[in-house]
């Protein structure tokens, strides 16, 4: 079963292709994306990134969350269901 990882504190200039490079080491991924702005179309400094399975997810979030790129320390973990708005 696939997890999503949610990726915080992400450097403006990194786009999706980038972040699939940047935690390719730590497994198959599925799906990556940096969350732009929808009008400036700039990033929001955050995304998500999709492993094939669990362990790779888990080891990732071991191997990444804290590390620090492009002077920016990340925030890695679970990606939770977005809440719905009141």
């Amino acid at each position: 079963m696939a997890k999503k990882l949610f990726v915080g504190n992400l450097p403006y200039t990194i786009d999706s292709e980038g972040l699939k490079a940047y935690f390719a080491s730590a497994g198959t991924i599925t799906d990556a994306v940096v969350i732009s702005d929808k009008f400036s179309g700039r990033s929001k400094g955050f995304g998500f990134v999709e492993f094939e399975n669990d362990s790779e997810a888990e080891a990732a979030v071991e191997a990444f969350n804290g590390k620090e790129m492009e002077g920016r320390e990340l925030t890695v973990n679970e990606a939770r269901p977005k809440a719905d708005a009141a």
